[in-house]
């Protein structure tokens, strides 16, 4: 590398002073760029964590609770013989028919500590329902709930009688039979249900706002924070994150559900 010493040597004073001169500037003009551009990016930050963190708090419980229950709901209806049993699967899916809305306003009646359902379970879990994240989780468990129910009940109804029967004539329990061979079966139709399911949870709003409120670093998730924000620069940033978010999610569960058992 001997090109920069005879470089340098042929220039003059001045010349040298003048290099180095511009190449403070540029080294401060770069500095300032950096730290303008991480400022902007600390202020982004700032404001889109508060409701990127709140709706994770929300929708992964919610996807849980929605996915265990779901199944649960979809086996009993699937492999039930009960009068009403249709009748419980579509009040199941009444979330999905009626506005996020009118769900919103039934819950509220439902968990307000002033109500005699509401105080009762105030008196049970120990705090109030409404406005605060439980509020929101129980909003988007409700929400995702139907999708899970449906896909698993015509999954496991989509499974061979005829596997399953084999599974019992070697001595297998019901319960080991639903666990080791009607559930694993039946895993792409599950996986497809808590997917959308997760989405639901994700990007539910009107449920959300009647029982949680929009109360900002407590309640405020990224669907109401985009109304909130929808002229101000962060709009795209929290749409952004909040697609990918559910696009992560129904990835991660479809991957799920094409795995092998």
């Amino acid at each position: 590398m001997r090109w920069p010493r005879n470089f340098a040597r042929t220039l003059g004073g001045k010349q040298k002073a003048a290099i180095i001169a511009v190449a403070v500037l540029v080294g401060f003009g770069l500095g300032f760029g950096f730290a303008h551009l991480m400022a902007g990016a600390i202020a982004y930050w700032g404001v889109v964590s508060g409701p990127f963190l709140t709706s994770l708090r929300v929708a992964v419980p919610a996807t849980l609770i929605a996915g265990i229950t779901g199944v649960a709901s979809g086996y009993v209806l699937a492999k039930g013989r009960f009068p009403g049993r249709d009748l419980l699967e579509t009040i199941g899916s009444l979330p999905i028919i009626l506005p996020p809305t009118v769900i919103g306003f039934y819950l509220l009646e439902v968990l307000s500590p002033g109500t005699q359902v509401g105080g009762f379970l105030t008196r049970v879990v120990g705090h109030v329902l409404v406005y605060n994240v439980a509020g929101c989780i129980v909003a988007a468990t409700v929400a995702a709930f139907p999708f899970c129910m449906r896909a698993a009940r015509s999954a496991i109804e989509g499974v061979d009688p005829s596997v399953e029967q084999a599974a019992r004539t070697i001595g297998l329990p019901n319960s080991r039979v639903a666990l080791q061979v009607t559930l694993p079966l039946a895993r792409r139709g599950i996986a497809a249900g808590i997917t959308i399911g997760s989405a639901r949870a994700l990007g539910e709003y009107g449920a959300t706002l009647m029982v949680g409120g929009d109360i900002a670093g407590k309640t405020r998730t990224l669907s109401l924070a985009i109304l909130d924000s929808f002229t101000t620069p962060e709009r795209n940033t929290m749409i952004l994150i909040l697609v990918l978010m559910a696009i992560t999610a129904m990835t991660g569960v479809g991957l799920l559900g094409r795995s092998r058992t």
